[in-house]
């Protein structure tokens, strides 16, 4: 008889094992996660679970794993979608960017509207002024010759209404809805090209709060079934229409520039002055087309923040540095794209020009710089700095204001997706840190998946305070603005930031103490600033694997009570910079350490001069203190043992003697003396 496990599906042989492990249905779950596999795939996996018999409890997570897998797709299926919408609108921008023919643009819109929204057909009606109609200015997806040519009176039609009201509006079925006027002609064109759904949007232009502003074309996307539109197809098409005016607009400007253009040129053979005059103002122009142009085209790439401040430094020839809301700088260069160090620059000073510079909707000139706000609605991201005296005209001014809107809309993508990488990367650390012992094969896997090598040497980081539900967002910003390379994750109340120990200084591989307590201290500045409130910061490691990852969390854990106790909250450190408390709240029990920054200067001196300070120190702590028995014991006279303790003094500090430190030095002599020194024979 052959093997049945030779034969045997390997999906069976998976449900064959043992009832007591979930772990291969959750590995199954993140296979499938991992290739995009329908939802019924995902569902599937905890039946499967049930029909292997595992156990409840097992089963239970399983089902928990599930449900989660399929809230992950949901995101990653939405963020795709929004991703090709944003992508569509970029597309577009360079359209606008790109080409000076209008009716290239308005087919590029009509088309991707029609693409995006997935309907049988998209146009776009203009108004007639001389004939006091509407007609089909463009349109995709049309068969009807009657349809194209339609031409509208105003007023009538769902168009009609649209531009009316300045609103948007939607049909399921347009023969049966009555909120609009149906003509004859109208009708005869709809039903000759088979359209039942329609939506269509205005096409405004110097749309304010105030008011809704000029309607100069309705944008439409139909099918020819009963469909009911959604919000989000009703806001892109919207985007697509604001797209579609500038287009018009910027075609009517540019028109009128050039009819200006002529009437100056006839001129001209009269007025020198004003021929000068003219080509002035063309060269501005060309200017700011190009700048516009090279703006945008840094946008369309997924360029970074100093590839803006590089063109912005060479548009203006003046030196730009881009500062994060806490005055670090995130980019310096100068005009020929050479980077500078740039000092940080002082957090309110640049929150009050900011401030100013939001209020005015205007770049401001302060202290021998101009300033711009970047923001995000009423978010303070970033501020540009141009370091020039001198003024800057109209158009040099509204250059460097556009790159402020530019900035700010790389830095929101950049942020967008560093947040939702780090909300999924952030549940691997927070199941590390729950049950390393379930699976650390499995979750080292996992984080390989995700860009995280759990077996080379992380740096762990616990943070706590500030106000309740900013820290967590302000953790990502510091990992996001910064030099740092990790992900951060709530856990208990608290946010852990786990860090590549790579890269972050000489001196920290070797040692948990200055490298680690540096980069808490550094981690514990930005934060609070970040959150405008005290932030305490624990820091252990380096660590490598899980089960040392997550007894680097419960040090950490323990350094950031103790520092509670010792009243360091707002501080940064580690169990190595807490005297003997670190020695006993260690996972790594740093003796050594600990005896040398404690003793060193005695141990140097007397292996140096071949002295005995250490031994008279312990001699005069073992007598309690007393002169008198610490000379008998050394036999030495008291004199001696007085210079000895002066000299001490001279090396250690004042306060060698008092409670706090006496306590510490007396541990460090024990421990010096259990590790065998020469000093005690």
């Amino acid at each position: 008889m052959s093997d049945p496990s030779q034969s045997a599906d390997p999906a069976d042989l998976a449900v064959g094992i043992s009832a007591a492990s979930a772990a291969p249905h959750l590995r199954r779950l993140l296979d499938l996660l991992a290739d995009g596999a329908p939802a019924e795939e995902l569902g599937a996996v905890a039946s499967r679970a049930r029909a292997a018999g595992v156990r409840a409890g097992d089963l239970a997570e399983v089902e928990r794993a599930t449900a989660t897998a399929l809230r992950i797709r949901g995101a990653l299926r939405q963020h795709r979608r929004r991703e090709l919408q944003l992508t569509a609108l970029f597309d577009t921008a360079g359209d606008l960017a790109a080409s000076r023919e209008l009716d290239d643009v308005l087919k590029a819109i009509v088309r991707r509207a029609r693409m995006l929204l997935g309907t049988d057909t998209a146009y776009l009606t203009l108004p007639d002024e001389e004939a006091g109609d509407t007609y089909m200015r463009v349109t995709d997806g049309s068969v009807s010759v009657l349809f194209q040519r339609l031409r509208l009176e105003l007023g009538d039609g769902l168009g009609g209404l649209v531009a009316q009201t300045a609103r948007p509006y939607a049909t399921p079925d347009y023969r049966t809805d009555d909120r609009f006027r149906h003509t004859r002609n109208i009708n005869a064109g709809v039903l000759d090209e088979g359209l039942v759904a329609i939506l269509g949007v205005p096409l405004l232009l110097g749309s304010s709060r105030g008011g809704t502003g000029k309607v100069i074309g309705v944008l439409f996307a139909a099918d020819r079934a009963p469909r009911v539109f959604s919000p989000d197809e009703v806001a892109l098409l919207c985007s697509l229409a604001a797209h579609a005016a500038i287009a018009i607009d910027t075609a009517r400007a540019l028109a009128d520039t050039r009819s200006a253009l002529d009437e100056l040129a006839e001129a001209n053979a009269e007025l020198a002055e004003a021929n000068a005059a003219v080509r002035a103002h063309s060269a501005a122009m060309r200017r700011a087309e190009e700048s516009h142009d090279r703006l945008t085209d840094l946008v369309l790439r997924g360029r970074d923040v100093k590839d803006v401040a590089a063109a912005v430094a060479a548009l203006l020839d003046s030196p730009l540095t881009i500062h994060d809301p806490g005055g670090r700088p995130l980019a310096a260069v100068r005009p020929g794209g050479e980077d500078f160090a740039a000092d940080s620059m002082d957090a309110g000073w640049l929150a009050e020009t900011a401030e100013e510079s939001r209020t005015g909707a205007r770049a401001v000139h302060r202290d021998g710089r101009w300033i711009c706000a970047v923001l995000a609605g009423q978010e303070l991201m970033a501020g540009l700095v141009l370091h020039r005296r001198a003024p800057l005209d109209d158009s040099d001014r509204r250059l460097f204001e556009r790159a402020s809107v530019v900035t700010g809309l790389l830095l929101l993508l950049r942020r967008t997706v560093a947040e939702t990488e780090n909300r999924v990367r952030g549940e691997l650390i927070t199941d590390l840190l729950t049950d390393a012992d379930r699976d650390p094969a499995g979750l080292v896997e996992r984080g390989r998946r995700l860009g995280i090598d759990l077996d080379r040497p992380h740096l762990l980081l616990l943070a706590d305070g500030g106000a309740r539900g900013r820290l967590a967002p302000a953790a990502v910003r510091y990992l996001f603005g910064g030099d740092m390379h990790g992900v951060s994750a709530e856990h208990h109340g608290q946010v852990v930031l786990l860090t590549a120990a790579e890269g972050l200084g000489a001196g920290f591989g070797d040692c948990t103490g200055a490298g680690a307590g540096g980069v808490a201290r550094a981690a514990a500045s930005q934060l609070g600033q970040l959150v405008q409130a005290p932030v305490t910061v624990a820091a252990a490691g380096p660590a490598r694997g899980v089960r040392e990852l997550a007894a680097a969390y419960e040090e950490a854990a323990r350094c950031l009570r103790a520092m509670r106790v010792l009243g360091r909250a707002g501080e940064g450190a580690c169990v190595d910079e807490l005297g003997f408390l670190g020695v006993v709240l260690g996972n790594g029990q740093n003796v050594d350490g600990f005896v040398a920054a404690t003793l060193g200067p005695l141990l140097e001196y007397d292996e140096r001069r071949g002295t005995h300070l250490v031994r008279t120190l312990r001699a005069y702590f073992g007598s309690g203190g007393s002169l008198v028995r610490a000379k008998d014991e050394l036999h030495v006279h008291v004199n001696t043992v007085v210079q000895r303790l002066d000299r001490v003094q001279a090396l250690l500090g004042h306060d060698w003697n008092e409670p706090a430190r006496a306590l510490e030095i007396q541990l460090a002599l024990k421990l010096h003396q259990l590790a065998g020194s020469a000093d005690f024979l």
